[in-house]
This record gives C-alpha cells, sequence and structure tokens, in this order.
C-alpha cells in the first residue's frame, strides 16, 4: 500500500506540476480520435449545368420553413439569458462530414434555406458614418450556423459607398474562416457591359469554389452562377423594380435554359422604421436539398452581392431601384 502511494504521489515525467496533480494534457501518443483517417485528398470540382432538383421537388412556398437538417438528431440547445444582457443564440450542431466537401462547408450539406440578418449599427445610424457590415446566418430553425463581417478600410467605405469593393469573411463556432467573399472595384451602370458586378468565392480562404457575374440586360437584373472552372451552372433573375412596400422581394434561382426555377434569394420585409432609418437588410435563400455545398455558398456570395448592389444605403445616397 506505501509502494502505491508513492507510485501516485510522485510528479509526473515531463511536467512541472507538483505531485498529486494529474497531467493537463494527454501522451504524445494521442493522434486523433478514433477512426480519424487524416486529411481528405482534393476534391473534385463542381458539375458544370446544374440541370435542376430532383423529380418531384418543387420551389418552396412563401413562409416555407425549411425541411431541417437530415441524417442526424436536430440538437435543440438551450437558450440561456443574461440578466440584463440579450438571449444568446445557439449554434447549429456539427453535421458528419459528407465526402469531398471542403472544410466548414458540412453545415450546409444538411439544409436546404439560410436566412441572414445583418446588425443594426448604433453610430451608422446616428451618424451616417458607414462602418463595416455584420450578419449572422441562420438555419430555419433560428440556429447560427456561420458569423459574417466585412474587411474594409474606413476611407473606401465612406468614399466609394455601396460601389465598393470589399472582403467578407465568413466565420463558424469557433472563430475560424471557412469562407472568403471578394468583391473587385466594378462599375455600378449598365451602361459599361465590359466591366459589370462579379463577386468571387473561396472555400476554404484561397480556394476559388465558384464566381457570381452580373449580366448585361437593359431592365433586369441577371446573374450566371459559375463552378471554379467558370463553367456556368446556374442562373439568376431579379425584378425591374427593386423596391417594395410591406413585401419581400425575389431573386428567382434558375436552371441554364431558365425554364426551371430551383430556389429564390429574397430580400424580406423588415418593417417600415428598420427599412426607413437602417440599412440593416434580412435575406432569405432556398435551394435545393441536393445541390453541391459549394454552390450553395456560392448562393450565400450572390446574396451579399445583391444586397451591396441593391439594398445597401450610404450616407444620403438612397438604395438603387434597379440596374441603372
Amino acid at each position: 500500500m506505501d509502494k502505491q502511494n508513492a507510485q501516485m504521489n510522485a510528479p509526473h515525467p515531463g511536467t512541472n506540476l507538483p505531485a498529486g496533480y494529474p497531467p493537463q494534457y494527454p501522451p504524445a501518443a494521442f493522434q486523433g480520435h478514433p477512426g480519424y483517417l487524416g486529411p481528405q485528398a482534393a476534391y473534385p470540382g463542381t458539375q458544370a449545368g446544374y440541370s435542376g432538383p430532383q423529380p418531384g421537388y418543387s420551389v418552396p412556398p412563401p413562409g416555407y420553413s425549411g425541411a431541417g437538417p437530415v441524417g442526424f438528431p436536430v440538437q435543440h440547445q438551450p437558450v440561456y439569458n443574461q440578466p440584463g444582457g440579450p438571449a444568446v443564440v445557439p449554434w447549429m450542431p456539427a453535421p458528419p462530414v459528407p465526402p469531398n466537401c471542403p472544410p466548414g462547408l458540412e453545415y450546409l450539406s444538411q439544409i436546404d434555406q439560410i436566412l441572414i440578418h445583418q446588425q443594426i449599427e448604433i453610430l451608422e445610424v446616428l451618424t451616417s458614418f458607414e462602418t463595416n457590415n455584420r450578419y449572422e446566418i441562420k438555419n430555419s430553425l433560428g440556429q447560427r450556423i456561420y458569423f459574417a463581417t466585412e474587411d474594409t478600410d474606413c476611407c473606401t467605405r465612406n468614399c466609394l459607398g455601396s460601389s465598393r469593393p470589399f472582403t467578407l469573411r465568413i466565420l463558424d463556432n469557433m472563430g475560424l474562416e471557412v469562407i472568403t467573399l471578394e468583391r473587385p472595384l466594378r462599375c455600378v451602370s449598365c451602361c459599361c457591359p465590359c466591366c459589370l458586378q462579379e463577386i468571387e468565392i473561396q472555400a476554404p480562404p484561397g480556394v476559388p469554389v465558384g464566381y457570381v457575374i452580373q449580366n448585361w440586360h437593359p431592365c433586369l437584373p441577371k446573374f450566371t452562377v459559375q463552378n471554379e472552372r467558370r463553367e456556368d451552372v446556374l442562373k439568376i433573375t431579379g425584378p425591374c423594380l427593386v423596391c417594395s412596400c410591406c413585401a419581400d422581394i425575389d431573386f428567382e434561382i434558375k436552371s441554364l435554359d431558365e425554364e426551371n426555377v430551383v430556389g429564390k434569394i429574397s430580400k424580406q420585409w423588415t418593417g417600415l422604421v428598420r427599412e426607413a432609418f437602417t440599412d440593416a437588410d434580412n435575406f432569405g435563400i432556398q435551394f435545393p436539398l441536393d445541390l453541391d455545398v459549394k454552390m450553395k455558398a456560392v448562393m450565400l456570395g450572390a446574396c451579399f452581392l445583391i444586397d451591396f448592389m441593391f439594398f445597401e444605403r450610404s450616407g444620403n445616397r438612397e438604395q438603387r431601384a434597379g440596374v441603372w
């Protein structure tokens, strides 16, 4: 018995901890959890030309709450309220990682609807001083999937306004950047068809997975969604007038031949006061559940490009009512 006590109280080798304390880290032989197979091989590119959802799929009607995650139970995490503070928004539980999925995009594999809520910046409301935009990205259950923040310098924001080039960084619940959106400086009027708007989507950062390119049209907002090889996959078409009172504004996601509507990007009406005094917008994105996760990430980029092009106000400049 004395010998056993002496062994238990002896200091652990390689540490500076006093006797009686267990080691604070796993042994060096630990190489990851059971079943870990190491990093995946390079994933193949997205197939060109998404022909539409599987048979029987229809575009969700207005007010559709989403199908929810498939293949794993939804863990409804409790929402705790701190005294005098706002409710803490729960994060979506991490689903299983599907094959050939870029890191961080596994959350998109289980959903067919995304909600994007722009946060109200008090300084911007009071002074009209343009600040970096911040967004919460949630699933249909209200669980946070990502958090997005703009990374643009003060001079660019306030001099170029909504037409500014920007970098938007999308972070997961660990604070890791999983998606990067890059919008270059382009012409804001369709009078110059050779230099129209576009945005590049990278996942992980530095690895392009797709692009959204504005197409010239005299009346309608039109965009082409491309994969990482610059091959056309989908089309997006908006209304002639991108302004409405007390109603949502829909941009339809269509197949390449524009015959089938497979989803939509909706700018949601947020109420008269918020619409009049802030530029904090809410968006909803609906797409087929079986759409490639990289194309779902590209849909996020398309939504942010549409927001900046048509619904972002800067200083005393009002939002645009159309492609002009």
